[in-house]
């Protein structure tokens, strides 16, 4: 039975994908700051395990590495992540603001990256994935939301690289655009809505491979600028 490990899963696009992969006969290890308000994984049917996990708490990311030494983990799924809502522009920018989405965003995805890299590397599949953003390109970037815009940009910066050193221990690393979804996040004036959002990226990862490590792609499975 092949394991997916997948980060902020109690809501929103992780909770999709932990209910489309237990679904489908997969392990899944679903992490989340609270258990107690993850009623809605327990109540899926299939192998689920739910493990307490705040993401920015990288003592709790090496313990809970720990806890799972020796597991095969075959995908491991990047998802947990915040916004920098209101809308920023040059004006009135919140520096502490920016700090805590750059800790969310970009370094707890490389760390959490970091500690199970080893647990990718015993599976069969290995596969990591950041779930990123297009406002995150730098080709497509018209200004304003710098906070977010620049934590996905940065993580997009650090993914491509780990892809580059996990090579040689034949770990596939992308980053994907989930599309701009009706979650908490995204908001209901978006454009698709939760499952389509998570059927395109089940069947990107699905369909990864070795030549794909180091590459951005939308959820539809179509390449986008860095």
């Amino acid at each position: 039975m092949p394991t997916v490990m997948i980060t902020g899963a109690n809501r929103g696009i992780g909770f999709e994908l932990a209910r489309r992969y237990a679904a489908d006969g997969w392990r899944v290890l679903a992490t989340c700051r609270d258990p107690a308000k993850a009623d809605g994984l327990e109540a899926f049917a299939g192998d689920v395990h739910i493990h307490r996990l705040d993401v920015t708490d990288f003592a709790r990311v090496d313990a809970l590495a720990g806890e799972l030494e020796g597991e095969a983990i075959d995908v491991l799924i990047n998802n947990a992540g915040i916004s920098d809502m209101p809308k920023e522009r040059v004006e009135g920018v919140d520096y502490d603001r920016w700090a805590e989405v750059l800790r969310v965003n970009t370094m707890a995805p490389f760390k959490i990256s970091d500690a199970f890299a080893g647990h990718v590397a015993q599976s069969e599949t290995r596969i990591i994935v950041a779930i990123t953003s297009r406002m995150g390109s730098i080709e497509m970037n018209p200004g304003g939301d710098y906070a977010y815009r620049s934590s996905k940009a940065a993580l997009n910066l650090v993914m491509k690289g780990l892809a580059g050193d996990l090579r040689p221990h034949g770990i596939t690393v992308v980053v994907l655009h989930p599309g701009w979804v009706k979650t908490d996040m995204g908001g209901q004036g978006a454009a698709i809505e939760v499952d389509e959002s998570a059927d395109g990226l089940y069947a990107v990862i699905a369909g990864l491979g070795p030549a794909d490590s180091g590459r951005f792609f939308n959820y539809d499975g179509s390449e986008l600028p860095w």
